[in-house]
């Protein structure tokens, strides 16, 4: 049975019934016990589950890192939350140089069952170290799965899904998005790791959009239908592994795309997206340039007009796609 849930709340319900169903599974982070963390995503969890299994770690990323990685390779199913996506650059040997590699160089004899999930993104007026989005650092690297689950239903199953994999998975949720609302299932239903999911259906123009920009680029489309132009919107939901035979087909529907992320544009997601379609048969379908909407050149700035011109917003999303299917420059 489906009801409502907020985007944080369908977090701690799916954490929750993973504790219940395995007792491997554990939470640590900074300020998730009796404070319920940061952005109060794990709740009373810590009343639940007592201080063993939801454990507050020291003011020590790499260190928080090192020992999820080495409680993984003991058989347990760690999930690691980071306060800031951004303190995830103090971890990095063990995030990219162990969790990533060590069934790679040890032939495939161990497993790294790890969840790490990062609160990720702007507009909170948290600045430029505490407002980054570093999903695409993450996902240049072999061995990581990386997921992005925009609405409420898609976050518990992912991370369901994500807690069950045999290997490590960074979860990146978008602080704005906590608070969403969307209908979510009591069961513990899974959603596939490395599918992507058609939004909204259209025949003028792709959008591939990930994390809160897939609500924005919803919003732009339904401004657009207004004038005549159809926008297909692909939540990307996951960027290693990502799926390029969605994209694909829906490019040789509409003979043009864009690329919607928050990340800085340069190197962004959407240039390995763009790529993608470049080396495909879907080329030769594009009757336009492909259009990438990334984040400005710049940290994150405090001032709040700042920064949301740092970030793409809903009237520039509606101005780049009409640009983009009506051949105006």
């Amino acid at each position: 049975m489906s009801r409502e849930l907020t985007y944080a709340q369908a977090i701690q319900e799916a954490l929750a019934q993973a504790m219940e169903a395995d007792p491997n599974v554990f939470l640590m982070g900074e300020d998730i016990g009796v404070y319920g963390g940061a952005f109060q995503v794990t709740g009373d969890l810590v009343h639940r589950f007592g201080e063993d299994r939801v454990m507050d770690a020291p003011i020590s990323e790499l260190g928080q890192a090192g020992v999820a990685v080495g409680a993984a390779l003991a058989g347990c199913k760690p999930v690691l939350e980071f306060q800031f996506s951004d303190f995830a650059t103090l971890a990095m040997e063990q995030i990219v140089n162990q969790a990533a590699k060590l069934r790679f160089m040890l032939g495939g004899k161990v497993n790294v069952p790890l969840v790490m999930r990062f609160p990720a993104g702007s507009g909170t007026g948290a600045a430029a170290q505490h407002s980054q989005s570093i999903d695409a650092w993450l996902a240049h690297v072999p061995g990581l799965k990386v997921i992005q689950p925009s609405t409420p239903h898609d976050m518990k199953g992912m991370l369901l899904a994500a807690i069950d994999d045999p290997d490590p998975v960074m979860v990146f949720e978008h602080k704005l998005l906590y608070k969403t609302k969307g209908e979510v299932p009591e069961e513990a239903y899974r959603v596939p790791i490395g599918k992507a999911h058609v939004a909204r259906n259209g025949k003028h123009v792709t959008v591939v959009a990930t994390s809160i920009m897939v609500h924005k680029s919803l919003e732009a489309a339904e401004t657009l239908a207004a004038e005549g132009i159809d926008v297909e919107v692909i939540d990307l939901r996951t960027l290693r592994p990502m799926d390029t035979a969605t994209i694909i087909e829906s490019v040789k529907k509409t003979s043009r795309l864009a690329c919607v992320y928050e990340g800085v544009k340069t190197l962004g997601i959407g240039a390995e997206i763009s790529a993608r379609i470049a080396e495909s048969e879907a080329f030769d379908y594009l009757d336009a340039p492909i259009l990438r909407l990334g984040g400005a050149e710049s940290p994150i700035p405090y001032n709040p007009q700042l920064e949301k011109a740092a970030v793409p917003q809903v009237p520039g999303i509606i101005e780049g796609l009409r640009n983009l299917v009506t051949g105006r420059t």
